[in-house]
């Protein structure tokens, strides 16, 4: 598996990535173009091919910079609750919602070819609470990146696939069963 980065620069309040999200929220990634980023962020061209090759590049660092801001909120708390509370943010997250709408094959290539920025991301962040809770005994003990694969792994599963799993279940019921998969995979 491979890493990719297309860029680093991924903060909250980027005006082309603020525009790209408009844009795809509005069209979806398919119909996007950097042309019509540049329009909406009101810069050239030029300055965007500087920073992002394609939209798919563009859209790769947004992904980013939103599924992170998402995960952000619940770095410092319980590793179960961050995990399912991210999960469930995710899930009603308007970007999300109009990729897995619109165009799901974007999502493709990070389910079965390689990891992203986001992964990455998420990772060290689910990595640095199972720590926090190693040294607290709230987590058992073992290698905290290989904890870490697996906890992702399996929030992943719930995100991606929960849907299909509604009938008669609720998303609560769901996340009642991640939280409690999570808890005892974790319990010291």
């Amino acid at each position: 598996m491979t890493y990719i980065r297309h860029n680093t620069d991924v903060a909250a309040g980027d005006p082309v990535l603020d525009a790209a999200r408009d844009m795809v929220l509005a069209v979806g990634v398919r119909r996007t173009t950097l042309t019509d980023v540049a329009r909406r962020a009101g810069l050239s061209r030029m300055t965007i091919y500087r920073r992002w090759p394609d939209v798919r590049a563009l859209v790769a660092d947004l992904m980013t910079r939103e599924w992170v801001l998402v995960a952000n909120r619940f770095a410092t708390g319980d590793p179960v609750t961050a995990a399912v509370g991210v999960v469930r943010e995710l899930r009603g997250h308007p970007l999300w919602r109009k990729i897995v709408e619109v165009d799901p094959e974007l999502l493709l290539p990070y389910l079965l070819q390689r990891r992203g920025a986001s992964h990455e991301a998420m990772l060290a962040l689910v990595e640095s609470a199972l720590t926090r809770g190693q040294e607290r005994g709230t987590v058992r003990p073992g290698d905290p990146g290989t904890l870490a694969r697996a906890v992702l792994l399996t929030a992943q599963s719930f995100l991606l696939s929960g849907t299909t799993m509604l009938d008669p279940l609720t998303q609560d019921d769901l996340d009642a069963e991640l939280t409690t998969l999570l808890e005892r995979y974790l319990q010291p």
